[in-house]
């Protein structure tokens, strides 16, 4: 395993469309192990191949406090509902926007074998489903709020909103 470069926003790999994974085989076992490095090293709650350089559809998502699910070639095959929340990113650190998503989402993928299931989740848990699975089609949270927070204002609106 490997520690991987995240590239950051302006990198024209994060804006391409990925493609579908095809081999199941020691390349993709090695690029899912990097990420996982990657990803906990980073101490992050997502990452998609694209943020690492890899324009395959390949995401991993952090479950609650110690699952990390590998889902290759996912798609979103439900949804329900609607949440309005801060997001980040590991590919444009230190900024926070406020993004509109589906509360509940499920996801259907292929593991590192190749073997199809599906995975639903809420709250946090759909909200990473879509933003990782966002990635893979080039697409930042960026694109998607009205304004960028840095840390310290997120801080302060939401001290501010706990005052109120």
């Amino acid at each position: 395993m490997a520690l991987r470069t995240i590239l950051t926003d302006g990198d024209p790999a994060l804006t391409k469309k990925c493609h579908p994974v095809t081999q199941f085989d020691q390349k993709l076992w090695d690029l899912l192990d990097d990420m996982r490095e990657t990803l906990t090293n980073a101490n992050g709650a997502g990452l998609a191949a694209p943020q690492v350089g890899i324009l395959r559809r390949v995401v991993l998502v952090v479950i609650g406090e110690d699952e990390m699910v590998e889902l290759v070639n996912p798609e979103i095959v439900a949804q329900e509902g609607e949440q309005d929340g801060f997001e980040g990113c590991l590919s444009v650190p230190g900024l926070w926007g406020q993004v509109k998503r589906p509360m509940w989402v499920k996801v259907r993928a292929q593991d590192r074998h190749g073997s199809y299931f599906e995975r639903e989740g809420s709250e946090m848990t759909a909200r990473c489903f879509c933003h990782e699975l966002a990635h893979l089609d080039g697409q930042l949270y960026t694109q998607l709020c009205d304004r960028l927070l840095t840390t310290e204002e997120l801080d302060e609106l939401l001290e501010e909103e706990g005052e109120a």
